[in-house]
């Protein structure tokens, strides 16, 4: 007696790249984990700007986490000092310091140190 087995792997890769396989629900299920954590690590309201999603890649299933608020690059990079200036030519700068309201044509700003969020999101999340 013999017995014959036939591997197509063109139906395996199929089955596993299906929606609801046993791949997509474990990338599934860590991408979610690691968008959880992003959004508790993110600055301010910046977690509620994150969403993620799995999604056919190059090299198969891949699960993609975006943070699309504004200011997400200024936070990630960091930024150097800089000047503020009014966007009106004769405009000022309006503000509050200490509960008392200043008013300015100039600030100089100290910049920002990098906030990795998203990378340490990632690192938590293995």
């Amino acid at each position: 007696m013999s017995v014959e087995v036939r591997i197509e792997p063109g139906r395996i890769a199929r089955l596993l790249r299906a929606r609801g396989g046993i791949a997509y629900r474990r990338i599934s299920a860590r991408t979610e984990r690691v968008a959880t954590i992003a959004e508790r690590e993110a600055p301010g309201s910046m977690g509620s700007y994150i969403s993620w999603k799995v999604q056919e890649g190059p090299r198969g299933l891949e699960g993609v986490i975006v943070c699309d608020h504004p200011a997400v690059r200024f936070v990630l990079d960091g930024t150097r000092p800089h000047l503020i200036r009014p966007r009106r030519p004769k405009g000022v700068l309006r503000f509050e310091v200490d509960g008392h309201v200043v008013y300015t044509r100039l600030v100089r700003h100290p910049g920002t140190r990098p906030n990795d969020f998203m990378a340490r999101a990632l690192r938590l999340g293995r």
